[in-house]
């Protein structure tokens, strides 16, 4: 049997977050459903935010509620603060991952407040689901783990720091994060080895950009040091709004193609999934979408895994 790995659409929520136009409740929950449909397991499908900052989530709710009741996934959702987590664990989220920044410039851009004020709020959340949501998850991920284009570096200590505090608070789960495209094999193995030394046994999940043509290498880099948990955007949609330069997530077809070349289990069914993105660019006429096997379609001597 092969090994599976996981892949998490993000696209419903990092992809969109760039996106002016206002994509309709019904459409986001077809895109769901198909999706869910092609043997994706788990899908952060909204961000809870202000509506006056991002209106694109300002159907947070109604998306999650929907979502919860599609037949095997878990819906995961987004929240920058004390205040959202709240929401959308109030809400029904299965699961509440809850993001802050290795980078202080990009933690005062994204949320105002320092990396350290984060982290009190992330274990305020904690505190918070364990009083009235227990059957629920909270996750974290670490935005500019590799490098951010406000700060320049980030120290790999300081991520090593953030995560050890973030697993000593009971983290159900750390994502390390490319937000801005910087990241290089090398580094990631380092990174990633190092962060798991430092955390034990909480699970680490990887979040890629492709900004700069590194995101599936960096996938493999990440598989050498045992993640298999692989956040991506259908068709390479996303970036971050809050960083200069953030463009373009790790486009999900491309991401699971790779994968099971490899013998790497995803449980996706590819063709549903292409034919998704064919119809996901009429719902978005106007954005640049990315990845090859869109354009290039399945070569004809691809095997999925057994």
């Amino acid at each position: 049997m092969s090994e599976p790995v996981t892949v998490r659409e993000v696209g419903p929520r990092d992809g969109l977050q760039l996106v002016g136009t206002v994509m309709p409740t019904q459409t986001k929950l077809n895109w769901i459903t198909r999706q869910a449909a092609a043997g994706f397991k788990e899908i952060e499908v909204t961000s809870f935010v202000p509506p006056k900052l991002m209106p694109q989530f300002a159907d947070a709710a109604e998306v999650t509620m929907s979502a919860n009741a599609v037949p095997g996934l878990t819906a995961s959702t987004l929240a920058l603060n004390l205040k959202g987590g709240i929401r959308a664990l109030q809400a029904g989220a299965q699961v509440v991952n809850f993001v802050l920044s290795a980078s202080e410039a990009h933690n005062q851009s994204n949320v105002r407040c320092s990396t350290e004020a984060s982290i009190r709020a992330f274990r305020g959340l904690l505190d918070w689901q364990w009083q009235n949501a227990p059957q629920t998850r909270v996750t974290v991920a670490i935005a500019t783990s590799f490098g951010c284009s406000l700060q320049g570096d980030v120290p790999e200590a300081q991520v090593c720091a953030i995560a050890a505090q973030l697993a000593e608070a009971k983290a159900a789960e750390i994502t390390l994060a490319d937000t801005v495209g910087y990241a290089n094999p090398h580094q990631v193995k380092r990174l990633f080895r190092a962060v798991a030394a430092e955390v034990g046994e909480v699970p680490l999940a990887a979040h890629f950009h492709d900004t700069r043509g590194m995101g599936l290498a960096n996938v493999l880099a990440a598989l050498d040091c045992g993640i298999t948990k692989f956040d991506a955007a259908l068709a390479g949609l996303g970036g971050c709004p809050f960083a200069p330069g953030a463009t373009g997530n790790i486009a999900t077809e491309d991401t699971v193609y790779m994968l099971e070349n490899m013998g790497l289990r995803t449980g996706v069914d590819l063709d549903a999934l292409l034919r998704l993105r064919e119809d996901f660019a009429g719902w978005l006429p106007d954005e640049p979408l990315q990845g090859r096997l869109g354009t290039a379609g399945i070569a004809r001597t691809f095997a999925p895994a057994a």
